[in-house]
This record gives C-alpha cells, structure tokens and sequence, in this order.
C-alpha cells in the first residue's frame, strides 16, 4: 500500500480540527461503507471493468466507502486531512486483506489536490466547520473523472442529533440543484441523480434518526 503524506506536512486548521476529531470517537464509527453512496455505485457504476478501475474518495475518514469500492475490484485513493483517520484505514486495508488496492493520501484540499484521473469521484458528506473553497475543490473533484466515469456526491440536507454541528441554529443547507449548480458542469456531463431522499440513520451510540440527504451523480459523457 502506498502512502502520499507529502501534500499535508504542515498543521491546517483543517487538520487539527479532523485530527482533534478522529482522535476522540470510536475507531469503528464509519468503518462501513454509506448505505446511500453504496446504493448510487451499484446502481450506476456496478464494476470497475476489466483490470480494475480508479476510484477517488475524497474526505474518506475512517474509509468506511473506500474499503467497501475496492472489495469490489476498484484501486481506490483515499484522501483525508487526518492522520489518525489514515492510519485506521491503513489498519482496515491490511485486516481485509485490500492493502494493495488502498493507497491513503493525507492532504488538505482546500491546498491540494491528488493528480490523476479517475473513473469514479466521491464525496460522502465533505462538509468542515474549517473555512474552505469547497465549491472549488468540489469542481476540481469533477475534473478529475474521465470520460464515461461518474462524480458521485452524498452530503447532510439535515442535521442529526449526533452530528459535530447540532445545535448550530445558523447552519443552513443548499438543495440538490444549488450542488449540482455549483459544480459549473457545463455541457458534456448527464446528471443521473439529483434528489433529496429521507433515511433513518444510526448514530456512534447506536441511536437513530430520521435525516434528509443530497444525492447527486453525475457521469461525464465526453470531453468539454
């Protein structure tokens, strides 16, 4: 398993405030992959083709999606800003035997970002309390698909009761088209999903709610 430290040397906010956070909850939490991203992938990118097929998960936290794409064949990249995140996915790699289709790569986005092209593209709740060009990074993210590849995001249109941002009254969240609209796709892309579905979702402690997500896919049909 490779391993890209180069891009994250420095302490961000950004990385100390993942880092403080990773730190402090149970390494299994987000060990699975997400129920709504695995449900899009099936449905839209169902194998990685002959050979394998790259696949970038950008924010990948304890790699619970990263994991679960490359037990299906694809050579994931696993982006996040904390150390302590990476080592835990290093250490899931390694126990299920994925080490060779795992490559952690520790890096701040709103500073870098991975080189390559990739046939899939996800972002499951990439949201920071941290300052960030996030919309920037989120184009860049869709960039990085190749033609026929799909950018898939997954993000909070509610807040749970666990969530790190509970009781912030001034959170607001945009709707599935305002994320789409953001991404400046232009022509060249097919939106395959765009829509706002409820779930119960299950906190660190075993509770659950009723959350709302934005869902949104798209596939690049050509170059533009």
């Amino acid at each position: 398993m490779s391993s890209d430290t180069t891009r994250a040397t420095e302490t961000t906010d950004s990385a100390a405030f993942w880092e403080n956070h990773y730190a402090g909850i149970d390494p299994q939490w987000g060990t699975r992959p997400n129920a709504v991203l695995a449900e899009v992938v099936t449905a839209l990118a169902p194998a990685p083709g002959v050979g394998g097929g790259r696949a970038l998960d950008l924010g990948c936290g304890h790699g619970g999606d990263a994991l679960w794409l490359a037990s299906l064949g694809w050579d994931v990249t696993a982006v996040d800003v904390s150390a302590t995140a990476l080592e835990r996915v290093t250490a899931g790699a390694d126990a299920a035997g994925l080490t060779d289709r795992v490559h952690p790569s520790r890096r701040d986005l709103a500073r870098s970002f991975p080189d390559g092209a990739y046939e899939l593209v996800t972002a499951s709740y990439f949201h920071t309390p941290v300052e960030i060009p996030r919309d920037q990074v989120l184009r860049r993210a869709a960039e990085a698909v190749v033609p026929g590849g799909l950018l898939v995001l997954v993000e909070h249109a509610s807040l749970a009761p666990w969530s790190w941002r509970d009781g912030h009254e001034d959170v607001t969240f945009p709707s599935p088209d305002d994320v789409l609209a953001s991404l400046r796709l232009g022509d060249g892309w097919r939106t395959e999903r765009c829509h706002a579905p409820e779930r119960t979702a299950t906190g660190p402690g075993g509770e659950t709610a009723t959350v709302t997500d934005n869902v949104i896919a798209v596939r690049r049909v050509h170059q533009g």
